[in-house]
């Protein structure tokens, strides 16, 4: 059961699920050109480079690892995958929410920057602008609302700006096993009240 893994199994899940796929085209391939893990990496390389405190770089590490969890699946282009819930049972063993909070809301993010930024969905990519659709386009008024109303949503909006950059082919980063020592850093740090699954508004 997902409530027994222990935060050092997180880490090792963690690596063993980007090392089996993290050379997959991000996004399945279809509109973009980096990796899952070169986006991954460039995610956290921007969140460093901002001085985002130790969480956020580390949520910004694993912010899409929902997608290739559960056997490597990434979405395709007639469903949402709901990418930002899956692993979150999981990370929660490990991490508390200045982690899983911004991953959780990240999605909800890009819907409440098209509602508020009117520049803003002009700068997403194909694929950003496919699954936008699917995950309920621009947020209406009360949704957006909502969204402020969230302890974590101004770390889920820079994450959302750090997601739609990371996306450079061929850029350099820090490896994964430099984030992975930061990682095991955090982990060490979490107090096991902060380990749990994390339900809000915007998980449907």
């Amino acid at each position: 059961m997902e409530s027994q893994i222990t935060g050092a199994e997180v880490i090792e899940r963690i690596l063993d699920l980007f090392e089996r796929h993290g050379s997959q085209p991000y996004d399945g391939g279809r509109r973009e050109s980096v990796s899952a893990l070169e986006h991954a990496l460039q995610s956290a390389q921007l969140a460093e480079w901002a001085g985002a405190d130790l969480p956020l770089v580390a949520a910004a590490l694993l912010h899409d690892i929902g997608d290739f969890d559960e056997g490597g699946a990434i979405g395709d282009d007639r469903s949402d995958n709901q990418h930002q819930l899956r692993a979150l049972p999981w990370l929660a063993a490990a991490f508390g929410p200045e982690v899983l909070e911004p991953i959780r809301l990240h999605v909800a993010a890009k819907r409440y920057l098209v509602a508020t930024e009117p520049a803003y969905q002009a700068t997403l990519s194909p694929a950003s602008l496919l699954s936008l659709d699917l995950q309920g386009g621009a947020m209406a008024d009360d949704e957006c609302q909502r969204f402020e109303n969230e302890s974590f949503s101004p770390q889920a909006v820079m994450l959302r700006r750090w997601d739609d950059a990371a996306k450079e082919p061929g850029k350099p980063t820090p490896s994964l096993a430099y984030f992975a020592a930061l990682l095991q850093e955090l982990q060490e740090r979490a107090r096991p009240a902060a380990r749990r699954t994390v339900v809000g508004a915007f998980d449907a």
